[in-house]
This record gives C-alpha cells, structure tokens and sequence, in this order.
C-alpha cells in the first residue's frame, strides 16, 4: 500500500480520497479473505470460543506488575489515565526530551509501540490513552518525535464523564503547550460525523518548517460498544490509505487506549496484511494475540471483536466492488 508524496498530499485534503488503485492479484486476496471472513461471521459460537480462548490467556496482575515497572514507578502514576491500563517495559514509547527531567521517570508516556510486521506496505502504530491535561505536551513531543502523520481519535472528550483532554483544539487561533506550538489548517466534519482536522506543530523557537498532521477524531464510537455500522470506521481507513507507511506511526487513541483502539489497529493491519498477499492475516486471533503482548487488553469485548470481522468484510466487499467498477468503465 505504498504511496507516493503526491497521493500523501491528498491524504491531508477535506475532500473525499481516491480510490485504491488494485491489481489483480490483490483482487485475488481480497476475494479469498471475503469467503474466509463471510463464512466465519456465520459461526457465532466458534467467534466465541476464539475471543474466549483469548480472554484466558490475558496477562496476570503479578506479570503485567513485572513487565511494566516504569509505569508503576511512583514518578510516573500520575500520567497514567486508568491504573490497570500501561504499557509493558518492552516496547513502549520513549521520549528523548520531555519536561520531566527526574532521571526516574525514564521519558516516560503511556504509550506503546504496536506492529506485525517489519514490511514497509504495513502501518506501524502507536497506541496510547487519551492524553491528560499534564501529558498533552508529552503527546505532541510523541508526534513529533517519532514523525507520525496521522492520529486517529476514537472517544469524544466527555461521554458521562472525562474520557480524554481536549490537547488539540487550536481552532480559536494558535495553541501553545509548553515549548509546542499548533495551528490548525482546517477543520472540516464529513457525513459519517468524522472531524477532520489538519494541524500543523512545530517546537515554539524553531526555524525548521511545521510538520503536517492529519488529525481524524470519530466522537460516536461508544465506549465499550461498537458503532451501529462500519461506514464511518472504513472512512477512516480510507483516508489513511494514501499515507505512506513508512513515514512514521499513526497514532491510535481512546480512553484508555485498547478497547476501540485495539479494535481500529485490528481492522486496518488485517486489510493491509491481505493487499500485501500475507494471507497469515485471515487469523484475527493471532493478531489480537500479536497485540495484546505490546499492549493489555486490545479488543476489549465480544462485540468489538465481531466488529472488526464486520468491518474487514464490508471494506474488503468495497474495494472489489470499486476494482469492478474502474474495470467496466474502462
């Protein structure tokens, strides 16, 4: 799913984003993972058995305690949004230059790198919990740091209560958090009640030019639950597709960071991994396996895990169908 700047260009546009170009062969894939997928969404009780056999083997308090020791240090507890949500020692985000300097709290940020794949044609993610009044300048030095394009937000800020700080909303001018300065380009809401925001952030006395982010917020995603239908999620997809892989992670965030997120990275790595011919992808609990090792708890509840089965078939019926259509045109 390689991109070239151009089509990246288009990415950070309001209007629609083109059609995925196929060949053939990803035709191929995309039809063999539809039957897989179709037939599996009609064995309720075998998806129940998997997202079953994956709830058994989650992480044990003793372990996660162990394998997470800069997030439970006493230094760093108060960054964390829920106390049984942070990331394992192993793999998670580490900021080389933030406003904590006590040597203890380890450029620490909720957050954690998650991937399948050392592929260029597939995204790399960081997953992360919605950013804190005292974690917003941590969060956008993350973006920065680590070049990421693209931050998907999948709450609304309050839903009965706080679910995530409002750290982006420079639409009544230029924002400042603490040396990070943001300027929103445009702001645009599209029909399936997706925001679009293109930001531009920059260190406050730095010469070098802004770096573009391309900021998708999907505020009807109810904690928890899952959308009544897949539309607005696939539009998501869409518009991330033209974003090379390779220019850096994208961003993932809810709450907590492993419910709706872990849902969203399941959707979107399974049909990069299919357009690439890694039919290993059709094994959704592998990936969600995959994931939860790098981050607790992603995919929550039965629901999102048939969910992301939905998802995947309705976005993959989509692209042949378009592959279809360009070809009758033609």
């Amino acid at each position: 799913m390689a991109a070239t700047s151009s089509t990246a260009n288009s990415a950070f546009s309001p209007d629609s984003p083109p059609r995925l170009p196929l060949t053939p062969d990803q035709v191929q894939h995309c039809s063999e993972a539809l039957t897989f997928f179709i037939d599996k969404l009609q064995m309720p009780h075998i998806l129940n058995q998997e997202f079953a056999h994956l709830q058994a083997n989650r992480i044990t308090p003793s372990e996660m305690r162990r394998s997470c020791t800069v997030a439970f240090d006493n230094v760093n507890m108060n960054k964390n949004r829920y106390t049984d949500v942070v990331p394992f020692d192993k793999n998670r985000v580490v900021l080389n230059s933030c406003k904590d300097y006590r040597p203890a709290a380890k450029g620490y940020i909720n957050a954690s790198f998650i991937t399948t794949s050392s592929s260029e044609s597939i995204s790399q993610f960081i997953a992360t919990q919605g950013p804190l009044p005292q974690t917003y300048e941590d969060f956008w030095e993350m973006v920065m740091q680590n070049r990421c394009p693209v931050v998907v937000m999948l709450t609304r800020l309050v839903d009965k209560m706080v679910k995530c700080g409002d750290y982006f909303q420079a639409e009544d001018g230029p924002r400042e958090i603490g040396n990070i300065h943001i300027v929103t380009k445009w702001i645009k809401t599209i029909d399936t009640s997706l925001v679009l925001r293109h930001l531009e952030v920059k260190y406050k006395e730095s010469e070098e030019e802004p770096m573009s982010v391309l900021h998708i917020q999907y505020p009807e995603w109810p904690d928890h639950g899952v959308p009544n239908d897949t539309v607005a999620v696939r539009e998501i997809l869409k518009r991330t597709y033209h974003v090379p892989p390779n220019l850096g992670p994208v961003v993932v965030h809810c709450s907590a960071g492993i419910g709706r997120t872990g849902t969203y990275c399941t959707i979107h790595n399974t049909i990069q991994r299919i357009l690439a011919g890694d039919m290993s992808a059709l094994n959704l609990v592998n990936t969600i396996s995959m994931f939860r090792s790098q981050r607790i708890g992603m995919v929550q509840t039965p629901d999102q895990f048939r969910f992301c089965f939905k998802a995947i078939i309705d976005e993959l019926e989509d692209l042949i169908s378009d592959f279809n259509t360009e070809r009758s045109s033609k």
